[in-house]
């Protein structure tokens, strides 16, 4: 009789993805891409059948950042609310996305929208990933002057998450731009105080602090790759990992 190999277990039991808005944009530089949104909806449809609890904040750069905006005359907390429900559009997409896939989503706002949304309370976001349930953040955290990074930090460290993953479209962190130095190397890990001395802009230096001071891994991988979202969740070494425990 033939061995029956077990299945195997996914490394982390609870994450939050952060997906930036120019990664559901694909290869545009504005707006929502359908098929890139079907493709990572795909993706975390698998990832929630294997029992992990997912949760994911999106970015609203496809549509509007507040930063540059102000820079451009707009007052800088009146630019960040305005980019702040950019991500809940990008929230809504990506929900539509999965509910066509089967997945039940729950959408929770910072910013209080019920007509499309819950308001984000920790307590029903731990509720319904308990239930299977996926859970977007959106609105960053209600508050201007913050990134999105920062507001999936704060998430992650709110619900007690394993992991926080950031998908970019690099494969890793490099020691150098990659895009500016071809002889850039790729790290397959580095500490947390090694981000913020180099200033690598992995993600701004609060949410990188908030992680360290929590102890929340963070895996930085390309999410242009389709299956890095699951191969990350079962501890493969693609990416690269800032703090935390070594893959494998």
């Amino acid at each position: 009789m033939a061995e029956t190999r077990p299945e195997p277990v996914p490394r982390y039991r609870r994450v939050v993805l952060k997906i930036s808005g120019e990664a559901l944009a694909g290869r545009a530089s504005f707006g929502i891409d359908p098929g890139t949104v079907d493709s990572i909806a795909r993706q975390l449809k698998e990832v929630v059948g294997m029992g992990v609890e997912t949760a994911v904040v999106v970015g609203g750069g496809n549509f509007w950042r507040g930063q540059s905006m102000s820079m451009q005359g707009i007052d800088r907390a009146t630019a960040d609310y305005m980019g702040m429900l950019a991500t809940v559009m990008n929230a809504l997409a990506l929900m539509d996305a999965l509910e066509k896939h089967g997945v039940v989503v729950r959408v929770q706002t910072a910013i209080e929208m019920k007509e499309v949304a819950e308001p984000y309370i920790r307590r029903r976001a731990i509720a319904h990933l308990e239930k299977g349930r996926l859970v977007i953040f959106a609105g960053g955290n209600g508050n201007p002057f913050f990134t999105t990074d920062t507001t999936a930090a704060l998430r992650a460290a709110e619900i007690e998450a394993d992991v926080m993953l950031k998908a970019t479209k690099e494969s890793g962190v490099f020691d150098a731009d990659p895009r500016t130095h071809p002889d850039a190397r790729k790290l397959d890990e580095i500490g947390y105080l090694d981000i913020l001395k180099e200033n690598l802009r992995v993600m701004d230096a609060t949410a990188t602090s908030l992680c360290m001071d929590n102890q929340i891994p963070i895996v930085v991988f390309d999410l242009n790759v389709y299956g890095n979202i699951k191969r990350v969740i079962m501890g493969e070494s693609i990416g690269t990992l800032v703090g935390g425990a070594v893959h494998g």
